[in-house]
C-alpha cells in the first residue's frame, strides 16, 4: 500500500512539464484500450458471422431464397453476407437488364470486390492509431524523463554541495514518465499485431468466398 502511495506522491511532486507528458500518455493509453476492446468485439463478431454464413451458404440453400432472406432483414449485412448480397444483387440486376450472363458475372465480380475492400477497410479502422501509440509512446515517455532530469540538475545550480539525495527524488519522478510510456506502448503493439493478423485471416476468408461464389455464378450462366 505504501508503494502505491509513493508512486502517486512521485507523480504529484513531478514538475508541470513532466505532468503534462504523463497526462498525454494517460490519454493515449485510455484511448488505445477503448479501441482495443471495441475492435476485439468487432473482429469477434465478424469471425463468428462469417462462419455462420458459410455454414448456411454451403448447406445447399437456394441462392434466391438466401438473398431474399438477407434483404428482408432490418439489420444491415456485413462481412461475408455483404459480399454475397452485393454480388448477387448486381448479378440479378445486370442479367435482367442486359440478358447477358457474361456481363452479369463480371458486374458481380466488381461489386463483390468493392464490397470486400470496404469491409476490410472498416475492419482496419483505428488500427493505425494503435500502431502510432505503440511507436511513439516510449519516446514521449523518454522526453518526459529527459525534461525531469534536466530540471533536477538545473535545481543544483543554487546548491553549494550536490549530493545524490538532492537529485534522486527528481530523477525518480522523471523515470515514472518512461514507465508510463512503456505501459501505453506495450498493449498497443501486442493488440495491433494480433488484430492485424485477424484482419488478414478474414480478408483471406472473404476473398476465397468471393472467388468460390463467382465460380458458382459462372457455372449457372454456362449451364
Amino acid at each position: 500500500m505504501s508503494a502505491d502511495f509513493n508512486i502517486i506522491e512521485l507523480i504529484m511532486n513531478a514538475s508541470m512539464a513532466v505532468k503534462l507528458v504523463m497526462l498525454l500518455l494517460v490519454i493515449a493509453s485510455v484511448t488505445s484500450w477503448w479501441i482495443i476492446f471495441a475492435k476485439w468485439m468487432v473482429l469477434k463478431s465478424a469471425s463468428s458471422s462469417s462462419k455462420k454464413f458459410e455454414e448456411t451458404f454451403w448447406s445447399g440453400v437456394d441462392l434466391n431464397r438466401l438473398y431474399d432472406t438477407l434483404m428482408k432483414r432490418k439489420k444491415k449485412a456485413t462481412g461475408m453476407e455483404q459480399i454475397f448480397e452485393s454480388g448477387f444483387r448486381e448479378f440479378l440486376r445486370t442479367r435482367k437488364s442486359s440478358k447477358s450472363g457474361v456481363k452479369a458475372t463480371e458486374s458481380a465480380d466488381r461489386a463483390m470486390r468493392i464490397a470486400l475492400n470496404r469491409e476490410i477497410d472498416s475492419l482496419e479502422s483505428h488500427l493505425p492509431f494503435l500502431a502510432t501509440i505503440g511507436s511513439i509512446s516510449p519516446y514521449v515517455g523518454l522526453l518526459g524523463t529527459v525534461i525531469g532530469i534536466m530540471i533536477s540538475f538545473h535545481a543544483l545550480a543554487n546548491v553549494t554541495q550536490a549530493t545524490i539525495a538532492l537529485v534522486a527524488p527528481g530523477i525518480s519522478e522523471a523515470l515514472i514518465a518512461t514507465a508510463m510510456g512503456l505501459f501505453a506502448a506495450i498493449p498497443a503493439v501486442i493488440f495491433y499485431n494480433n488484430f492485424s493478423n485477424k484482419v488478414e485471416r478474414l480478408y483471406t476468408q472473404y476473398d476465397i468466398f468471393k472467388e468460390e461464389f463467382s465460380t458458382i455464378l459462372h457455372r449457372q450462366v454456362g449451364s
